[in-house]
């Protein structure tokens, strides 16, 4: 029997299997009350019902791999980043089930911003005693440096969110609502990416909504959302950085409007103005002006003048220029006061007020512990036991009180019953949800029901609130789980209906606008760029190590390493240093160790962190480099065989090679030419490592050669050395292939001067700055060098060569040195002004 099939017959059976003792009974979103399919399922009844365990089975390992490709994450907590869950089996709903909630998500979205502008402005419904003034003033998220009538903003609210659950009778009720900077976008339409290659039938067979022309409506809504008068509107995403909980989904959404993701260190308010921050600031004066930010940084933490002085997510200043209307923020400053929960009881009567309407989507039922009838209610509730009732703050997470008991959880809400409310917990609908995790293909492999809450989103298009036609739909087992989600399906009524119900989208600006890089992202880029080469060169060297030792006479007698794979291990050591005198060992540790400075797995940690701050200017297929990497580290920790290593070695290596094709095909613009300078400065570093300690000594001639051919493997010039040389190995025909050849790519000569190329690319590059003086002189020393003098043997040692090499190395850490004081500062870093004495705040704001 079909999974889908089997589901549906046990949720028909009186005793439900699924369902624990107690439990109220719930609607389910696959089968109705007589145990036939919902309308939504019947449209895809043929394929749906035909899917098996084996099917599901396999479809959710690709679900894996596809999001594991992506570098698809969520980062909960001290957990850190954690895979992103997706149910291969999708949510569906047919247009007679979608229409009720497209109109009442429009109506919730036109309500919530007529509330702010109230609340901010004129704030009739707290004068008229509608709504309770102590629910707004004593919410954190009242922003009162805003609440004043110059600084009101007639449509505050751009992109909301609310989050939806149906009750046992199957009526929608808003859990909770999601406009400071809601978030899930991305993370929607990477579900139906997803869903759509690895279902393909079904998605097929399915008529339904496609989200790509909502992200067509939001850019077309964000550049229209500034004056008239600018004619190039210059749009950025505010983020807290790569360790925020949703940093893909605001990535993904930087990535598909085309915006950049910033931080608040990037920006900087002069003279009421946003700007990007330039490089050498405050000495130069900005020249790129931000019109629209999308805010996903709390609105406490945005200005640390004038909200949380400890912040250093915000911008400082922002708050004035906001005030001024000199930047459009979405959503505004003042939105989170919206997200209080003791707000709900009092939305229907603020709807009829503002709106002159009922409210269509009712909230969850809610009490608000100031109001004394409230008050008795809930702490009866609390006194029953009653398991239903959930207490909160107002402006604290749900968790905050899990742990305390019901007496003291009691005397806190007559402490201060004004910032607690009481929710009743519905018992949410349920839906099928893949379980093979319980036993793989076998019999446990089963579809349960879980409990599903509905992400919706709502964005203010042209002059009405149009909604997503789908939404991010998540389950939990347990309310301490990792959310899964589902991909949402809203089938259309008619196959020639327009998706999203946008039939045209408003023209967007003709002219060309190249939206310019942060002194932190060209950061982030050179270190790209030499992570990446760093990472490359030792595991090529690792793999000429491994591959010499495995030669027959590598080892003499008494275990003693022969010549060259102990030249190559000795290069390794001056990389990463020395760790076990096992070969072996030593490489599992390179490949393994991530706290081990030079090792590769630091070098990709610090790669993938590098790349995590940029990722917005970087193509998806970039992620799939270190989805291979981490399945080759898999397999070398579940694998004690030495074939294992060098086998996961080169897969790494692999990865990284692909990285040139990724690169290869980016806009030259000067973050790529950032990530190009980084690569050929550490490419030069490397090679003086390789060199100065594979030729210091001199060696027998048969060692020598050994030795000589390991370092041009190492380097990936052996094929060109043997044609050129026509087999013969001398050090200095190696010293000047690797040194001082212009047509060789893996040359000092070719790495410098392919360094100048990109430093002369950027914008602060004149032609005598510091780092191209640095640069001036040192392909000037390397013309003038002696190859023979370098590659002559005195005592036994190359220590003219050694020397060389010595200076050159001096020389390119500071040019990386001069490179950073030219392209990446940008002034001081932020200090909370707690931490400045008293005549350094005077100053600050003076």
């Amino acid at each position: 029997m079909s999974v889908l099939r089997d589901y549906a017959a046990t949720m028909s059976q009186p005793t439900l299997p699924f369902a624990a003792p107690g439990d109220a009974p719930r609607f389910d979103e696959f089968v109705d009350a007589d145990g036939g399919l919902r309308p939504g399922w019947k449209a895809l009844a043929a394929h749906a019902l035909s899917l098996t365990s084996d099917d599901l089975h396999r479809v959710d390992g690709e679900i894996a791999r596809f999001l594991a490709d992506d570098g698809v994450s969520y980062v909960r907590g001290e957990s850190g980043a954690q895979p992103w869950q997706l149910d291969p089996v999708p949510f569906v709903l047919d247009p007679a089930a979608w229409a009720p909630l497209e109109v009442g998500l429009a109506q919730r979205a036109e309500l919530l911003n007529a509330l702010l502008v109230d609340l901010y402005g004129p704030q009739s419904l707290l004068s008229e005693g509608i709504v309770p003034a102590a629910v707004v003033f004593g919410h954190s998220g009242f922003t009162r440096p805003l609440a004043r009538a110059s600084a009101v903003d007639p449509h505050p609210l751009l992109l909301s969110a609310a989050d939806l659950g149906r009750d046992a009778a199957g009526d929608w009720h808003v859990l909770a609502d999601r406009v400071q900077a809601p978030s899930g976008l991305g993370f929607a339409a990477e579900n139906r990416r997803v869903i759509s290659q690895v279902l393909p039938d079904l998605f097929q067979e399915g008529d339904l909504h496609r989200i790509d022309p909502y992200f067509s409506a939001l850019r077309a809504a964000l550049l229209s959302s500034v004056d008239e008068t600018i004619e190039d509107p210059r749009v950025v995403i505010l983020t807290p950085g790569t360790l925020s909980e949703t940093a893909f989904d605001q990535a993904f959404l930087a990535n598909a409007l085309g915006f950049p993701l910033v931080q608040g260190s990037d920006l900087v308010v002069r003279d009421g103005y946003v700007w990007m921050k330039p490089a050498g600031w405050p000495r130069t004066r900005p020249a790129d002006r931000i019109d629209v930010i999308i805010r996903r940084v709390d609105a406490a933490w945005c200005d640390p003048l004038e909200l949380r002085g400890d912040s250093r997510l915000g911008v400082a200043g922002l708050v004035e220029a906001v005030r001024r209307g000199n930047v459009r923020l979405v959503n505004g400053l003042g939105a989170g006061v919206l997200e209080n929960p003791g707000l709900l009881p009092y939305l229907p009567a603020a709807c009829e007020r503002l709106l002159g309407e009922q409210l269509r989507i009712p909230s969850v039922p809610t009490l608000w512990c100031g109001e004394p009838e409230a008050l008795r209610e809930v702490q009866a509730r609390l006194r029953a036991g009653d398991d239903t009732l959930l207490v909160r703050t107002i402006d604290e997470p749900r968790k905050a009180f899990a742990d305390l008991d019901r007496g003291e959880l009691a005397a806190r809400i007559e402490a201060a019953p004004h910032r607690f409310v009481g929710q009743t917990q519905l018992p949410l609908s349920q839906t099928p949800v893949w379980n093979g995790a319980a036993g793989g293909t076998g019999v446990g492999a089963r579809a349960a029901a879980m409990p599903l809450t509905l992400r919706g989103f709502t964005l203010r298009y042209g002059s009405a609130y149009r909604p997503l036609v789908g939404g991010l739909a998540t389950v939990r087992e347990s309310t301490d789980a990792l959310p899964r989600t589902k991909d949402v399906w809203v089938l259309k009524a008619a196959s020639d209906d327009a998706d999203q119900n946008l039939s045209e989208i408003a023209p967007l600006p003709a002219a060309r606008s190249i939206p310019p890089l942060s002194p932190r992202a060209h950061a982030d880029m050179f270190w790209t760029g030499r992570y990446a080469e760093r990472t490359e060169d030792l595991l090529r060297l690792l793999l000429t190590a491994q591959a010499e030792l495995d030669q027959p006479g590598a080892y003499g007698p008494a275990g003693v390493v022969a010549a060259s794979p102990r030249v190559l291990l000795d290069v390794l050591g001056r990389l990463a240093g020395m760790r076990s005198l096992d070969p072996e060992a030593e490489f599992r540790s390179l490949l393994l160790d991530g706290s081990r400075p030079g090792s590769a797995a630091h070098s990709i940690a610090r790669l993938r962190d590098a790349m995590e701050g940029v990722r917005d200017q970087l193509s998806g297929d970039t992620w799939r480099v270190f989805a291979t990497i981490d399945r080759a580290l898999r397999a070398l920790r579940t694998s004690a065989h030495p074939h294992r290593t060098s086998e996961s070695a080169g897969r790494m290596l692999a990865a990284m090679l692909s990285l040139y094709g990724v690169t290869a095909n980016m806009i030259r613009d000067s973050g790529w030419h950032m990530i190009e300078a980084g690569r050929f400065l550490e490419r030069g570093l490397q090679l003086c490592v390789l060199l100065s300690t594979g030729l210091a000594h001199r060696q027998d001639a048969r060692a020598t050669r050994s030795v000589l051919e390991g370092l041009l493997v190492a380097s990936e010039s052996v094929v060109t050395h043997r044609r050129r040389y026509r087999g013969s190995v001398r050090a200095a025909d190696v010293l000047d292939l690797l040194l001082v050849d212009p047509s060789n790519p893996r040359s000092l000569a070719f790495a410098l001067a392919a360094l100048r190329d990109h430093l002369a690319a950027m914008p602060a590059s004149t032609g005598s700055t510091r780092a191209e003086r640095l640069l001036d002189h040192l392909e000037t020393e390397l013309a003038a060098a002696d190859i023979g003098a370098l590659g002559a043997v005195s005592d036994g040692r190359r220590d003219a060569l050694v020397e060389f090499l010595g200076g050159v190395t001096a020389q390119l850490e500071q040019l990386s040195v001069a490179v950073t004081h030219l392209h990446f500062e940008s002034g001081p870093p932020a200090v909370p002004m707690s931490e400045l004495s008293l005549i350094e705040l005077m100053e600050s704001r003076a």
